[in-house]
Order: C-alpha cells, then structure tokens, then sequence
C-alpha cells in the first residue's frame, strides 16, 4: 500500500486487512507520522524516499514474498476487506490480473473531473490495446514473478496503467470485477486537483505511447498452466501490500501479497 501523509486513515484501513494477510505500507516520504502509525497497527513498513505513485507501489512489490499480490489505496476509499474476492480468481488459475472497478457509493467518492479523465483513459486503451475495460482502478491482484517479468519502469502516475499495457501486450488474461469506491479521507494529492489530474493524465499518455516490447526484459508468466500446473488452487492467499500515496502490501497465510496505494 503505497502512502503519503495518510495517518488520518491508516487505522481504518489495516484494521479491515483480512486476518490472516500481512500489510505491507511503503511510506513515501509521509511527515505526519504515517509509517508510524502503521508499524503500531501492524504493518510491515518499507520507505521509498523518492516520491511517485509508481515509486512507492514498485517498492512495495520488491519488498512482498507472497506468490499472490494485491495492490490497494490505504485512505479510505477502497475497503481492504475485499481483497480475497479481487485475488480469488488469481488463486483459483482464472485470470492473471484482476482489477477492482470502482463503484462510486456517493457523488462525492469521485469526482468529475476523475471520472471524465478515466473514462478517456478506457478509451486509450481499448483503442492500444483492444482491451474493454472500464475503469483502472489502484485495487487489484496479480503474481508476484509475472509482474516483476513485466520490467514496468515508469515512477510516476503511470505506473498502473503501464502494468495493464504491457500485461495486455503480453496476452494475459485480466479481468475486472465491481468494488465500492467511497469518499477519500482528506484530500487526494492527485485527483483531488486539476493540476494533479492532468500530471496523471501527461503520465498515462507517455505509456500508451510507447511501443510494444519496450523496456521489456520479459514478459512470460511465471509457472505454466494456471489451475493446476505447479500453483495449486487451494493455496492460502498470502502476503498483502497495502499503503496510501506511497507503495505498500499487507500479507496473507494464503501465499498472496496485497500491494496498495492511494493519491
């Protein structure tokens, strides 16, 4: 979970990471005592000092050990209690990447400059990708290995939709499943502003630009046959990352690891 002055939802957040999964909070340079507060409430806390949304959730992947991890926003937004049925279809062998589509609870939850930039986002994307997708919402479950083979090198904004770019290029297969998107505790650093907004927007652009295969080590899935082949389906999902504004994960007995993150 990625996290960046969060403290006022810090306690909320970990207390809904399923029992059972391990938080991991990457803390992106926070000067309100959020790494603090999460080492108290149980979190595992790793410091990315250079500042980006990408920075903070790359860190955070590096620091997971879980064969399963998820990503989440830890200020408020997103309830960390829904991650078992964002992973599930990884566990299971269904999909590769499964991202959490956000279902605005009230007007407030996202606003309209947010939604107008994400739907011209789906947009772009469908039309480099082909995927028809609706939302690129920051909750979401992959493995570890086949993200780390993806080489996503951007630090910034970008950083989610270069992961669903370059999965999409390497033929996985993802999939988006509804999550209840609630008003942000305090103000979001991105969208919470025109400018943040269309900082994102520049950063999201410059990855739909590139090339297929760019800056690409590798892109094979690591482990071949999904259901049965090496993964069994009934593995405990384990380590999860989780963080707000920085990157972070909170971990499961289930050998999956949730990263999250929140702007």
């Amino acid at each position: 979970m990625p996290c960046l002055d969060e403290a006022a939802a810090l306690p909320w957040v970990l207390d809904r990471v399923p029992p059972g999964w391990r938080a991991i909070v990457v803390d992106n340079g926070s000067t309100d005592g959020s790494a603090r507060i999460a080492a108290e409430h149980g979190a595992y806390v790793v410091h990315a000092p250079v500042r980006g949304f990408g920075a903070a959730c790359h860190a955070g992947l590096l620091a997971a050990t879980a064969d399963v991890v998820c990503f989440c926003d830890c200020d408020g937004s997103l309830d960390p209690a829904l991650l078992p049925t964002v992973a599930g279809p990884v566990l299971d062998g269904a999909a590769d990447l499964v991202l959490g589509r956000r279902r605005p609870t009230t007007f407030r939850a996202w606003p309209p400059h947010a939604r107008l930039a994400n739907l011209q986002l789906a947009r772009l994307l469908r039309r480099r990708t082909g995927l028809r997708l609706h939302d690129l919402g920051p909750m979401r479950a992959a493995r570890r290995e086949d993200l780390l083979a993806l080489a996503l090198t951007d630090r910034r904004s970008g950083y989610p939709l270069q992961m669903v770019v370059r999965a999409a290029d390497a033929d996985w297969r993802i999939r988006e499943t509804p999550v209840p998107y609630a008003p942000r505790t305090g103000r979001s650093k991105v969208t919470g502003t025109w400018r943040g907004t269309w900082h994102a927007v520049r950063d999201m652009t410059a990855v739909l630009n590139e090339r297929a295969g760019d800056g690409r080590a590798g892109t094979e899935k690591a482990g071949d046959g999904r259901a049965g082949g090496g993964r069994a389906a009934t593995e405990k999902a384990g380590n999860a990352t989780a963080g707000s504004e920085s990157a972070g994960h909170a971990t499961a007995s289930n050998d999956s690891t949730v990263t999250a993150g929140a702007r």
